[in-house]
């Protein structure tokens, strides 16, 4: 059997795979009975593939609607539905619990081929997880005494069927006692659903990327759009799946995996600049019907340079959390939704967002990216949702991701890569450059190398040199691990307060260019760290900057909603403000010399921390510290 060791290196804990034989079985099959336990996925205590049958018909599980699909109900609407599950146990304890699977037939049936290394092993009865779960008294505080509970459950479009199981024994060692009839799925389950926008490659493009049942030998996928109650065209849209061998090794590959659908991008161009779309999303079948979402809208970006009022969201490790409780004792994304809620109510007060690293946390259980897709899909569907690549997308060891560990569960970036469409030349790095009016983004991957030499750290120097700071003065930096500054604990007994050699070839970088503000994400709380270069801070300034800045500012905006972190007992010379708990932050571009930066707290939206920037082109232009291009006395 393969050993697992978890290793903490300066309190940071790395998952070290120490290779045996048998290890190779776990990346290509669920038989070996193996799963990794995740610390920050609760579907990962499940010990699924250890399930033993105890159907003695001491244990009922059913459940109402048994149609989700109600008449007279448009069906471009049911992206959702609630459910009651009703328990009747003759023989009741405290670690009962209710799962939920979708496709609804969960048997040893469904299970993959075995392996011809499999051949001797018994095989599981079931070999997928859950979709999510509650225990029998999580509602019912009685079940022990009567036997009986009432569960709610909501459940989302995931392009099947779906059926309930009750089960004894806990997680680590499940019975099986009791599964309802399988649950008739929606209208139609195959409906588009879900749209993502993101900016495209020129600022005149708009991009909507959509989740299907439909491959495209089944329908044609198109977005019929136009300005706002004007003549609507239609766009062809691509096609795009992945399959559980495309997964880098468990639990993705094996307990975890969950079909995507189909995924479909389609590029609106040649867009008038800050004027109201609307879309919807279509399929048009092979017997020539068609099959339509709802209508949605978006506001089209400004032209580079435009002199507009521009208002920008940035935020990172958010995670996903069930409005149903279900998952409730894991506790692992407490502020997910907090964030979801007040970005949601806020719609109409930002232009862009931009999510940077960290998303679902799925963490190789792929039915969660449904359900986070499904939970941000208000925000996405309206504004730009913009992301980039975090561990728990990527890393995985042996892919070609610059750290060695497991926290993307085996996903290695695929899932990521292919739900969201990013304006990069290659989707598997995950760097590209973005363009909003007065604004001017590089995000960069911190999950591939960014070192001096590396073809990263090249794109980077070649994206920030392209800034043309008289139409775009704000220019940005963004990554998802702290490549600059961050004063939280385990940083702090490092003692390095970043990443190793995070910073140490970039800040030549954002002096050079005079970047003025660089993002992380990954610590989860929020930091900002005065303008800085080599470690020492080069304005004294803590709210309104004005002329020359002289440094780039960094600021940590890690708690979209994960657990928080905890900061060093230390407080350095250059923090100017730490605060522990969730939020995000807002730059707002009112012209080309005015920019505002808030950070606000997710639990009520208000306004904590802030700084304005006050400057002329003049002051961009102005030499600092190591940004000086060589002179001549000639003349």
């Amino acid at each position: 059997m393969g050993l697992i060791i978890i290793n903490k290196l300066g309190n940071m804990k790395r998952i070290i795979l120490i290779i045996m034989v048998t290890l190779l079985s776990l990346s290509s099959s669920v038989w070996g009975h193996i799963v990794i336990p995740y610390e920050d996925q609760p579907l990962s205590k499940i010990n699924i593939l250890k399930t033993q049958l105890d159907l003695q018909g001491t244990a009922t599980i059913s459940a109402q609607p048994l149609h989700l699909y109600q008449k007279g109900r448009v069906e471009a609407e049911l992206e959702a539905e609630w459910v009651t599950v009703t328990v009747k146990n003759s023989k009741p304890s405290n670690d009962d619990w209710v799962g939920v699977f979708s496709p609804g037939k969960f048997d040893s049936s469904s299970c993959p081929p075995k392996g011809p290394e499999d051949k001797e092993l018994e095989s599981p009865y079931i070999c997928s997880a859950p979709i999510k779960f509650q225990y029998a008294n999580h509602s019912s505080k009685n079940y022990v005494k009567s036997g009986e509970a009432k569960l709610k459950f909501l459940l989302i479009n995931m392009r099947s069927d779906f059926s309930f199981a009750l089960f004894s024994g806990g997680f680590s060692a499940p019975k099986l006692v009791s599964i309802s009839d399988v649950l008739s799925v929606f209208a139609n389950p195959k409906a588009p659903l879900y749209p993502r926008l993101a900016i495209g490659k020129s600022w005149d493009i708009m991009t909507v990327t959509w989740t299907s049942g439909y491959n495209i030998d089944e329908a044609v996928p198109f977005v019929e759009w136009g300005l706002k109650g004007e003549t609507q065209q239609r766009s062809p849209a691509g096609t795009l799946t992945y399959d559980r061998n495309s997964m880098c090794g468990a639990p993705a590959r094996t307990v975890g995996w969950h079909h995507p659908g189909f995924i479909h991008t389609s590029f609106l161009k040649d867009l008038w600049p800050n004027s109201q779309y609307s879309y919807r999303m279509g399929h048009r079948l092979v017997n020539g019907s068609y099959v339509w979402s709802k209508s949605y809208s978006f506001k089209s970006s400004p032209y580079p340079g435009q002199d507009s009022l521009q208002r920008v969201i940035i935020m990172g490790d958010m995670g996903k959390a069930e409005r149903d409780g279900s998952n409730e004792y894991a506790n692992s994304q407490p502020g997910s939704l907090n964030t979801t809620d007040q970005l949601i109510k806020d719609l109409k007060n930002y232009d862009i967002l931009f999510h940077i690293g960290d998303m679902a946390y799925a963490d190789g259980y792929l039915s969660e990216w449904d359900q986070f897709i499904a939970q941000v899909s208000p925000i996405a569907s309206a504004v730009p949702y913009m992301v980039a690549s975090g561990n728990h997308e990527r890393d995985w060891p042996n892919s070609g991701s610059f750290w060695d560990t497991t926290d993307s569960g085996g996903e290695c970036g695929v899932p990521a890569e292919t739900l969201y469409y990013v304006p990069a030349d290659n989707r598997a790095k995950f760097w590209y450059s973005a363009d909003y009016g007065m604004f001017k983004f590089c995000v960069a991957d911190s999950e591939h190398d960014w070192r001096a030499g590396s073809e990263q750290y090249a794109w980077i120097e070649k994206c920030l040199a392209s800034a043309d700071r008289r139409k775009q003065p704000w220019l940005i930096f963004i990554a998802h691990r702290v490549l600059g500054y961050s004063s939280n604990y385990w940083y702090g007994q490092e003692g390095s307060f970043s990443e190793p050699e995070g910073r140490e070839d970039l800040q030549k970088l954002w002096q050079k260019y005079k970047v003025d503000i660089a993002f992380f994400g990954h610590v989860h709380n929020y930091e900002r760290i005065c303008p800085i270069y080599q470690n020492q801070c080069v304005n004294d300034e803590k709210s309104h900057f004005s002329g020359v800045v002289n440094g780039t500012i960094h600021v940590v905006t890690g708690g979209g909603g994960k657990s928080l972190a905890k900061f060093s007992s230390l407080s350095p010379v250059w923090s100017v403000y730490r605060d522990y708990d969730w939020g995000f932050v807002k730059l707002t571009a009112f012209n080309h010399s005015s920019l505002l930066f808030e950070y606000k707290k997710s639990r009520d939206g208000e306004v904590y921390d802030s700084f304005t920037v006050y400057r002329e082109y003049k002051d961009v232009l102005a030499c600092v510290h190591d940004s000086c291009e060589p002179t001549t006395l000639a003349n």
